[in-house]
């Protein structure tokens, strides 16, 4: 068996990169973690690893290079910068022009220059949903409930939504509900949309004691997959039911699922589906 080489995470916020070091400690494979500064957890100093500004580009190559990683994976949110207020080092600077070219087209176009920089370099890139395996959403139910053929409709309207609004490099969710297109998601990312969607007058949308409506994700059909995977977790089934949905879901293979057990959990709790649609 091959041993698989070691790997650089690079860590944004939420709880992606989380788990993706717990997996690489369960498997025994070594990590370093790039802990991107106003970014990366707290809980990920319980592995080896540098605090960098995301401008220091060449300090984490360097970085990445004495530790012995030949792998990298990109991992959890960042916001879009403030290209004027970065501190890049030189190695930072030198690429910092095509960076913004390449931002100028898109969060999508931005990813895929940033993968390039490593590849550049010699690293592997790996996606976050192959190095959690089988945390992949797959079709049917996730949990006790299922949808009313309404609330599967709702939700199916949603991922068409959603990938229309990807296809502009928009956002990677939307709401509908009883066929009313109610937020589409875009820079504030999904748990703000939710809040935003939970702020609507009450005939709009659900209430806790009378759920309708859901949530859909997908990834941008232009986006490259090893990066930016759509992710759904136990805060997201929390703050879906706040706004009266009845549930949440994307495509079979498409969605990383965060704390399978405690979303799980917290959809039976509070009686929403969760729900993986066949491509």
């Amino acid at each position: 068996m091959i041993e698989a080489p070691k790997l650089a995470l690079i860590a944004g916020s939420g709880d992606l990169p989380i788990r993706v070091a717990q997996r690489c400690e369960a498997e025994g494979r070594e990590v370093f973690i790039i802990r991107l500064k106003g970014f990366a957890d707290a809980h990920l100093h319980r592995w080896p690893g540098q605090d960098f500004s995301m401008a220091e580009i060449g300090k984490i190559v360097k970085a990445m290079r004495a530790e012995g990683c030949r792998a990298v994976c990109l991992a959890g949110y960042v916001n879009r910068p403030d290209f004027k207020t970065l501190k890049p080092d030189l190695k930072g600077a030198s690429l910092l022009p095509g960076i913004i070219a390449a931002a100028s087209k898109g969060d999508d176009a931005l990813l895929r220059k940033i993968l390039s920089v490593f590849e550049d370099e010699g690293f592997a890139v790996e996606g976050a949903d192959d190095l959690l395996g089988g945390e992949m959403l797959a079709a049917g139910a996730l949990g006790r409930v299922a949808p009313t053929a309404e609330q599967l409709a709702d939700l199916k309207k949603a991922l068409h939504v959603a990938e229309k609004s990807g296809e502009l490099d928009i956002g990677q969710g939307a709401v509908v509900c009883d066929g009313l297109v109610l937020a589409v998601e875009a820079q504030e990312g999904t748990d703000e949309m939710l809040r935003r969607v939970a702020g609507l007058p009450a005939d709009l949308r659900g209430s806790p004691g009378f759920a309708r409506g859901a949530l859909g994700k997908a990834p941008k059909p232009i986006q490259d997959l090893r990066v930016d995977m759509p992710v759904i977790g136990p805060t997201t089934v929390e703050l879906a039911a706040a706004a009266g949905l009845a549930g949440i879901g994307g495509f079979e293979g498409r969605l990383i699922v965060i704390d399978h057990e405690g979303l799980v959990e917290a959809a039976d709790r509070l009686g929403l589906f969760v729900w993986g649609v066949e491509r």
